[in-house]
């Protein structure tokens, strides 16, 4: 019976310095070496997401963006693309004109890029902004029309909790929305994808590429909710929110003590 082993990353696989340490490194490698299916299933981009785990072996596919991309890890080519329809130019009139204004990730001329207008960036999205410093997605704009350009497949806003709560209660259940504070700046987000894009539907889709019969996950953060549901089994680490940990399989130890590599062991060491 082949498994699939997936596992989110910031707060779960990575540390609180957002990387994996040698221990987890050398764990999932070994594994990894012994034929172990294993990858990740993050809200992060490729390009974020390969610099954080570059330490680990990932030869098969990844999921990125809450699962709007599947990417090959070998060649980054996107093998499954969620991208919204014409209507989310309505979500994104309906943003600016109340005066919330999101960034925007969308593929033009075959290139990712995050648009987001400089003048309206609130002290969150200024950060987010400095903390991708030299990444070749941004794309600043003086002219709320740029937010239009291009395959749009990602929304992304970050804000005060009471300004972007109607906008969630507004789309939630139009499109896959994940409304939380960030475990490392605690600034507010709201994130909107389109309804087919989530990490349980990448995962099921990647189970089935993989020709695996069983999914296992690992998370820590709301946004792991549906990919909770619809795994065989699912793992929340002790710093994980408790909504997480109420429908978890079981609470194993923190991402800040190599939780998910001691139980990936652990597990390999029983054989099963």
């Amino acid at each position: 019976m082949k498994t699939l082993y997936l596992s989110d990353l910031d707060g779960t696989l990575l540390n609180s310095e957002q990387k994996t340490t040698d221990y987890t490194n050398k764990v999932i490698n070994d594994l990894v070496g012994s034929g172990m299916k294993f990858s990740y299933a993050t809200a992060r981009s490729w390009n974020t997401a390969r610099k954080v785990t570059d330490g680990i072996s990932v030869s098969i596919p990844a999921i990125v963006y809450n699962g709007a991309f599947v990417i090959d890890t070998l060649s980054g080519e996107r093998l499954i693309s969620n991208y919204f329809g014409k209507d989310v130019h309505d979500v994104i009139d309906d943003m600016t004109e109340k005066e919330i204004f999101p960034t925007v990730y969308s593929v033009r001329e075959a290139e990712e890029k995050f648009t987001f207008i400089t003048d309206k960036i609130t002290a969150g999205m200024a950060d987010f902004v400095e903390s991708r410093k030299g990444d070749s997605r941004t794309n600043p704009a003086s002219d709320v029309s740029d937010l239009h350009k291009g395959e749009i497949f990602y929304l992304t806003c970050i804000d005060e909790y009471e300004k972007l709560l109607p906008f969630y209660e507004k789309y939630k259940d139009t499109y896959h929305c994940v409304f939380q504070r960030d475990i490392y700046s605690n600034e507010q987000w709201l994130e909107i994808m389109p309804f087919k894009a989530s990490k349980s539907r990448a995962a099921l889709q990647l189970k089935e590429f993989l020709k695996c019969d069983r999914l296992v996950v690992f998370g820590d953060a709301l946004n792991d909710k549906d990919l909770f549901e619809c795994a065989d089994e699912a793992y929340a680490v002790a710093n994980a929110a408790p909504e997480l940990k109420d429908i978890a399989s079981a609470v194993i130890e923190s991402n800040n003590d190599n939780g998910v590599a001691k139980w990936l062991q652990r597990r390999m060491n029983n054989g099963r």
